[in-house]
Parts: structure tokens; sequence; C-alpha cells
């Protein structure tokens, strides 16, 4: 089938969501410090309190959605979904529990399925920083979940028959 898959183009200016455990904050604000150069080239967002201290640090306009736990991973998450975030910069902290673990998890999960760059710590945020697709566009073939609803419901109807 031809349209099984959709091509998402993502733009020189990358929209980036940028998100941090408690433990993690302050190492995500020294890499935004760091990066400063590279991101004050692009759309930055993140969640609350993340959000506010990225900006009073560095300076840089970072819009803010809630925080983790009262919504704010499901916020970028939607965001995702609606073509509004195509990176994510999210520093977790694997050593701490964390109360909001499914929306973390769900967070991911959409990222993962609609085919988004994402690094969980430092290496992998300055690996995809560092890349050479930073500078330039890039499509990527996502799966047309519009399509698989149609023919889901086409199958399920034949099958009633």
């Amino acid at each position: 089938m031809d349209n099984e898959f959709i091509t998402f183009t993502i733009g020189k200016q990358k929209k980036i969501a940028l998100i941090a455990h408690d433990g993690k904050k302050q190492e995500l604000i020294e890499w935004c410090e760091k990066n400063q150069d590279v991101l004050k080239n692009h759309f930055l967002c993140g969640t609350g309190t993340t959000a506010r201290m990225v900006t009073d640090r560095t300076g840089l306009p970072v819009k803010g959605y809630n925080s983790g736990p009262l919504g704010g991973d499901q916020q970028i998450g939607a965001k995702i979904v609606e073509g509004n975030i195509d990176f994510v910069i999210f520093f977790s902290d694997p050593l701490e529990a964390q109360p909001h673990d499914p929306d973390v998890k769900a967070l991911l999960r959409i990222a993962q399925v609609y085919d988004i760059p994402i690094a969980n710590n430092k290496a992998t945020a300055d690996f995809m920083i560092n890349s050479s697709l930073m500078n330039q566009e890039y499509e990527h073939q996502v799966i047309n979940f519009r399509q698989k609803v149609i023919d889901r419901a086409n199958n399920q109807g034949k099958s009633i028959q």
C-alpha cells in the first residue's frame, strides 16, 4: 500500500522541548548554557519549572507548559502529535522514583511513535545537537495512522458481515 507512511519534515529551525526531573534540572541548565549559541536559533519550550529555570539562567526564551506532575509531559506529548514539537531533550533521573512515571512513559512512547529524536541524557543530547542534521531539514517516514484506522474499520466491517 503506497499510503502506509507519510513524510514529516523537521525544519531547519527545530521546535525543541526541554524537560528535566528535579535531580537533573541543574545538569540541563548547564547544558543549555554551554549550547546557548545553537539553542538560540530554535524554538524552545518545556515543562513549567524547567522552562522558567532555563530562561532565568540563560536568557533563552522558553515557552512554559505545566510542570510534569501537573500534566506538562502530556502537554508536550500532545504538541508532538500536533506536529508542534520535533525534538526532545529530557534529562531523566533513573535513580529517583517519579510520581508521574506513567506520564513520562506516555511521552517517551509518543515520541517513539512519531519518530521524534529524543535525548534522555547529556551524552545523547551532545551527539544530537552537534549533528549536521541540526542545521538542515530532515524528512522522516511516519506510519499513516489515519489510513490505518480507515483500514481497520473497513476490515472490521467485513468480518462482521
